[in-house]
């Protein structure tokens, strides 16, 4: 974790012109709020997700229909409580956007954020067989990372096994490949921009996006 500060103090300069990253403040309330979440309630909040999330939270990779491109939809299934609410807040309070879920996240209170982020915690961790042979070069930013563009390891924030950590870190194991890979895309792009300390936006702007696909293939096939 000190070399990402590290990294974030010799990149700030980059970041001047960003944007508040999130209105949620993680205080001790808030993080006790959010492990209170009621995952039975959050049960049948989450039938109305399941429609695009999958029937378990899987998520669905981006396919083409009638000549039409469909979005990748991520998985939920075994996120980190605090990031899924996190990501709920964020639309609720404009800090995020998105055509279909800003408007349902503004229909969801604080406790049906709370409830439906703690049913996908419970719900175990998608599991995908890799499509094709992680490279190199991803284990290797995994794992060492590369110090020549002051990049952290992935794993000192996403834990070894990508399982994310407390509060704004996700899990990103299992996690769609197109879906993870146009998340970083958009951080890059500064096309996102709800990353606390601009942590992300200022990663993925090292990251070409040929090692950012790689990143994404070696993820969805990686078991939590």
């Amino acid at each position: 974790m000190k070399q990402l500060f590290l990294t974030l103090a010799l990149l700030a300069p980059l970041a001047l012109q960003a944007e508040p990253a999130s209105k949620i403040a993680w205080t001790p309330d808030t993080l006790n709020f959010v492990k209170k979440g009621d995952p039975k309630q959050g049960k049948v909040l989450a039938k109305s997700c399941q429609s695009c999330h999958g029937q378990n939270g899987e998520g669905l990779a981006a396919e083409t229909r009638d000549g039409e491109t469909l979005p990748a939809i991520p998985a939920l299934a075994g996120q980190t409580a605090t990031y899924t609410y996190k990501q709920l807040r964020d639309y609720f309070n404009d800090s995020r956007s998105n055509d279909s879920m800003t408007g349902i996240a503004k229909g969801l209170s604080e406790q049906n954020a709370a409830d439906l982020a703690a049913w996908f915690a419970s719900l175990p961790m998608p599991e995908h067989k890799a499509t094709k042979a992680a490279s190199a070069k991803a284990e290797k930013l995994v794992s060492e990372g590369d110090g020549k563009r002051i990049l952290p390891p992935c794993s000192t924030c996403h834990g070894s096994q990508g399982q994310g950590e407390k509060m704004d870190i996700p899990a990103l194991a299992g996690q769609q490949a197109d879906y993870f890979a146009n998340t970083l895309l958009a951080y890059k792009k500064g096309e996102r921009h709800n990353d606390i300390y601009s942590r992300m936006r200022l990663i993925s702007q090292q990251l070409t996006e040929t090692e950012i696909r790689e990143l994404a293939d070696y993820y969805e096939g990686l078991k939590k």
